[in-house]
Formats: structure tokens, sequence, C-alpha cells
């Protein structure tokens, strides 16, 4: 009896092998996949700012003269007891959006390459900056900085900034990158959801994910937030919201919403969020990014000189 089942064991034992050995093989592939997509940089335009410049119009007036932009940081609170969440708004009067600037981290544009605010902050010689969309987590979006194209993937509802000063919110895809560049757009944030739109605060926010791909979490509930706002022409509002601690619980997207209308934005729009939740000013950081006092990595920054 033992003989003669001997062979079958063999076979079963052979194909728990070939099993075993199928399924290592695709976990290798997955992780291999995983770290290209989301852990090893790829560089598609190094030294974006020397790019930056070789591709602005030549014949735009290099003599025109320039203000100094105002920048006004102050601390608020929202809610009370433990839903209860400190905020900073930076108010941003500016003389010309141009001063309203865009940096990559390491200065370079692609996937995966990262920086602290505060780095990327110090390199761009800014005095104050807040984390952008983290365009370098996806390959999706309408990417124009500093009035350059660098990505034209319409995927998501987007902010734009015009040349006049003025901020509107925009459905990418009923358009495209150079579309919007020939409607002289200077920088362009693909993350959201938009906030407030034509004065009104924007219905279903509550409801909204913006990515569904491998490691991404759900930007609902009480969390560190980043918004931009618009009040009039040149005037904006930048929020940071700190959350995840025992001393700041975060906010909903509604209640952002609500903070950015009471604040008299017009438009407003949702950043990214969570451990890149961060404003430096003159080379301190003004929050405390999940009550660590540490900066999560991104991979863009908004910032003025």
């Amino acid at each position: 009896m033992t003989t003669r089942f001997e062979p079958v064991r063999r076979r079963l034992r052979i194909k728990i092998l070939l099993t075993s050995a199928a399924v290592l093989t695709l976990v290798a592939v997955i992780a291999a996949w995983a770290l290209n997509r989301y852990v090893v940089e790829h560089v598609q335009i190094a030294n974006a700012s020397e790019y930056e410049a070789s591709v602005v119009d030549s014949s735009s007036d290099s003599t025109s003269t320039i203000g100094e932009a105002q920048v006004t940081i102050t601390e608020a609170s929202y809610g009370s007891g433990s839903d209860e969440a400190t905020y900073y708004v930076a108010d941003l009067e500016l003389s010309d959006i141009t001063q309203l600037q865009s940096a990559f981290a390491q200065d370079s544009f692609g996937l995966n390459i990262i920086e602290t605010t505060s780095a990327i902050a110090d390199d761009a010689g800014a005095n104050f900056a807040i984390n952008g969309d983290y365009y370098g987590f996806r390959t999706t979006g309408i990417e124009i900085r500093n009035g350059v194209v660098y990505r034209d993937e319409p995927a998501r509802i987007g902010v734009v900034f015009y040349d006049d000063g003025t901020m509107a919110i925009y459905d990418e895809t009923t358009t495209s990158a150079q579309e919007l560049a020939d409607d002289c757009a200077w920088q362009t944030i693909s993350f959201g959801p938009a906030l407030v739109d034509d004065g009104s605060i924007v219905d279903g926010i509550d409801q909204i994910e913006i990515d569904t791909n491998i490691g991404n979490h759900s930007i609902q509930g009480d969390q560190p937030r980043t918004a931009v706002g618009m009040i009039s022409a040149n005037h904006f509002v930048f929020v940071v919201v700190d959350g995840r601690s025992s001393e700041s619980a975060g906010v909903t997207l509604p209640e952002l919403a609500q903070i950015m209308s009471d604040l008299g934005a017009t438009e407003a729009y949702n950043l990214d969020g969570g451990g890149s939740s961060t404003m430096v000013s003159d080379g301190d950081l003004v929050n405390d990014p999940l009550g660590k006092n540490e900066e999560r990595a991104t991979s863009d920054i908004l910032w003025i000189g």
C-alpha cells in the first residue's frame, strides 16, 4: 500500500513546490514593480529652474517693476474639546502673480523625487512656502509650473492661477495643458477636491477620493490639511491645518471648506494633506505636522520670495 501511493505523494510535493515558487516569483515581481513605481526616482527633467528659464518667452517685458509681496501669518482654531484643530492662515497680497512661484524637490521634475518643504524652500530662496500637490506620487494631472507645461494627463478637477492674478477651479478633462498655457496659465495644481467655487462651498466633497492606487489612504475624516484660496485678484489665503495629534484633531473637507469660505475665499482648493501639510516662513516651520514637529518629504512647493 505504501509503495503504491508514494508516486502520488511525490507528485503532490512537486506541485506544492511549484506553486510556492510561483507565488514567491509573483511576490517578487509585485515588490519590484512597487519599488520602481513608488520609491525609485525617475527624473524626467533635471535642473527644472534652468529648463524654465530656457522655455520662458523671450519677448516678455523684463523691465517691468514688481513690488514686494505682503505675507501675514496668523494662528486660529476650529471646533472645541477633543475635536479642536489648530490652523495657520497666510494672507498673501501680491503685486503680480509671478511672485507666486513653484519649485520641485531637488530642482527636478519626475516621479518619487522628494525633499522636505523646508529643504525645497531653502534651495529656492523662499521666504514663505507651503507644500504643493505631491505631483510626483502620480502620473496623471495637468501640471503647469511658472508658466511652463510639465505634464498633460487630464484626470480630475484642478485649479489654475492665471497671469492676471485670478484663480479658477476647472475640469482637467475638458481642456489641455496647451490650451491653458495659451490662456496665460501661470500655475496649475492637480489634487483636490475643489472646496469653494464661485463663492459657494462645493457639494459632495465628503464623498470624493483623489487616488485609488496602491498605498493610498482615504482623504476623508479629520486630517491635517493644506488649502489655497482667492479673495480677489492677487489676494490669496493659504491655510495649513494640524491634525492626528493630541494637540490638534484636524478637520474634515467640509470643515476646511467652511474655514476657507469664512476667510472670504471665492475660490478654494484642497492640496496634499496628512504629513505633507507644511507651512514654512523665513526658514522656520510654522505648524507642527502630525504633532511630531517633523516634516514629511514631498515633491513640490508653492513659495514667495
